[in-house]
């Protein structure tokens, strides 16, 4: 039996985000669920964050929330989970998080997001993670990042080859299905991360 597969996903907290993204956000937990996916994220407990989790538990899945002690201290954990990882800092959240999954999904977000997505790519740019990363491009959110993306390869700022590092889907079935498709990274990515 092969090992559970695990997906770390990078999403908004935010209260006021779109209904389109909150219900994609639930939706991307029940796939995950129903998929038997592990699920690791920020650990927050409104907007997409929170949308995400309920989806996941609300269906019997699994989720790991990851989150740092000063968000804790302010009261944003969300407890509703599997299980609540607590870091010293933001830094060592995000090297939790990647170090916990074998993929990424990012969906619509804020600064924190983009970083999170931003960090990531360039991660396995330098061979420091090889899992999926798969932008989640709902209402065309991420087009002007995606066209940015493009320019850098195009003016020589990245290989053609660093294409391949993201995929971009525009549903959670979608992104389900790109994590299950297992694409693999070049084994010594570090021959191709310089121009």
């Amino acid at each position: 039996m092969a090992p559970q597969k695990t997906a770390c996903v990078y999403c908004a907290s935010s209260s006021k985000a779109d209904k389109v993204y909150i219900d994609a956000a639930y939706t991307l937990g029940k796939l995950f669920a129903k998929n038997g996916i592990r699920c690791v994220f920020g650990a927050g407990k409104t907007g997409l964050m929170g949308a995400l989790a309920r989806g996941v538990m609300d269906n019997q899945g699994e989720i790991i929330g990851v989150i740092p002690e000063f968000m804790i201290a302010e009261g944003w954990g969300n407890e509703d989970l599997t299980q609540l990882k607590i870091t010293p800092t933001i830094h060592s959240r995000k090297e939790t998080m990647a170090q916990l999954s074998d993929a990424t999904i990012a969906m619509p977000g804020g600064c924190g997001t983009l970083e999170e997505l931003m960090e990531i790519i360039t991660w396995k740019q330098l061979g420091l993670f090889s899992g999926a990363v798969i932008i989640l491009n709902i209402n065309n959110y991420y087009t002007p990042l995606i066209e940015m993306l493009e320019r850098a390869v195009e003016e020589n700022f990245m290989r053609e080859e660093h294409r391949a590092i993201w995929q971009v889907v525009t549903t959670p079935q979608e992104a389900i299905e790109a994590l299950n498709e297992n694409a693999e990274w070049i084994k010594d990515a570090r021959k191709i991360a310089a121009i």
